[in-house]
C-alpha cells in the first residue's frame, strides 16, 4: 500500500464524536468550522439504556462511551447495527477498573471480581455491542498506542474493502486513575466512530484514499484544537475529521508507525 497511485478507497457514511466540548458530532463539527469556539469542559458520558439492567450496572465509563458513539454513527447513517461488522480501537482499556483491579492486587487479600476481571479485557465493548445491539457480525478489537485510531482506520477500511461490506470504527480512550494515570496522563475521555463503506451511496460523507507513508503527522488546522490533539489518542484524528466538518479536499497525515504516518486523501463523495 504505498508508491505512486497505491492506496484503498472507502467512504464515509456515518459520523460520530463525543468528547470533552462536544456531546455529538454536530457540535464538534460546528467548532471544526470555526461556527462557535471550543471549550474545554468535561466530557459528559450518555446514559446507556442500550443494555438490559444488570449490563449496565457493570459496565465502565469505556463500554458507555462506545456504545453511545457507535450508535450516534449508525443513527446519522440510517444503518441497522445488528448488521454492522465492528471494529474497536483503543489506545488502553477501563481505567477506573484497571485502577481498582490493581489496588486490589496490590492489597493483602488480592481477591478479584470476576465481572471486573472480564471488564478489564481489551474486547469488552465488543462484547457488550453484540449484547446491546443483537449483533452476530464479526468484531475487531485492536491497539496501537497513541496511533489505535489510525490502525483501526486502516484495519477498517481494508476489511470494507475485502468484504464488500460496510464497516463500522468505534475508536475510544479512557482516563486513568492514581499511578495508571500519573504514568499515562489523558486529558479527558473521548469517542470517534466512523461507518465506513466500500461504494458511494446517497449518504456518503467524504471519499477517503489511504496509504503509507513516511511524513509526520497533520495537525489540526485550528491551534486552540492543539491541546485536545495531544490530549487525547483518538483525537489525532482532528485534521481528518476537520476536513470532513468542512467538506475540504486536503491531504493529511495520522500519526501511526514510527516515522511512518497513515496518509489519508480527503475528496468529495460524488
Amino acid at each position: 500500500m504505498s508508491g505512486q497511485g497505491s492506496g484503498i478507497e472507502v467512504f464515509v457514511s456515518g459520523i460520530a464524536a463525543i468528547g470533552p466540548g462536544f456531546a455529538d458530532w454536530p457540535a464538534l463539527a460546528a467548532i471544526l468550522r470555526s461556527e462557535v469556539p471550543w471549550t474545554q469542559t468535561p466530557t459528559a458520558v450518555p446514559a446507556l439504556q442500550l443494555l438490559p439492567p444488570a449490563e449496565r450496572r457493570r459496565v465502565g465509563m469505556l463500554v458507555k462511551l462506545s456504545l453511545a458513539c457507535g450508535m450516534q454513527a449508525v443513527s446519522h447513517a440510517g444503518a441497522d447495527a445488528s448488521q454492522l461488522a465492528t471494529v474497536f480501537s483503543a489506545s488502553g482499556g477501563d481505567g477506573d477498573n484497571c485502577h481498582i483491579l490493581c489496588e486490589a492486587l496490590a492489597s493483602e487479600d488480592r481477591s478479584i471480581s470476576p465481572t471486573r476481571f472480564h471488564n478489564s479485557v481489551h474486547n469488552a465493548a465488543s462484547g457488550y455491542w453484540s449484547i446491546a445491539t443483537g449483533s452476530m457480525a464479526p468484531s475487531t478489537s485492536l491497539c496501537a498506542h497513541d496511533a489505535s485510531f489510525a490502525a483501526g482506520l486502516l484495519e477498517a477500511a481494508v476489511q470494507a474493502i475485502a468484504s464488500g461490506e460496510a464497516r463500522l470504527l468505534i475508536a475510544c480512550d479512557d482516563v486513568y486513575g492514581g499511578a495508571l494515570g500519573a504514568a499515562r496522563p489523558l486529558l479527558d475521555r473521548m469517542a470517534i466512530a466512523l461507518l465506513l463503506t466500500p461504494q458511494s451511496a446517497a449518504n456518503s460523507l467524504a471519499r477517503l484514499r489511504l496509504q503509507l507513508a513516511d511524513a509526520p503527522a497533520s495537525d489540526c488546522p485550528l491551534a486552540d484544537l492543539a491541546v485536545l490533539q495531544n490530549g487525547i489518542p483518538c483525537a489525532r484524528a482532528l485534521p481528518l475529521l476537520h476536513g470532513i466538518a468542512n467538506a475540504a479536499s486536503r491531504q493529511i497525515d495520522l500519526a501511526y508507525h514510527a516515522a511512518q504516518s497513515l496518509r489519508v486523501e480527503i475528496s468529495a463523495a460524488a
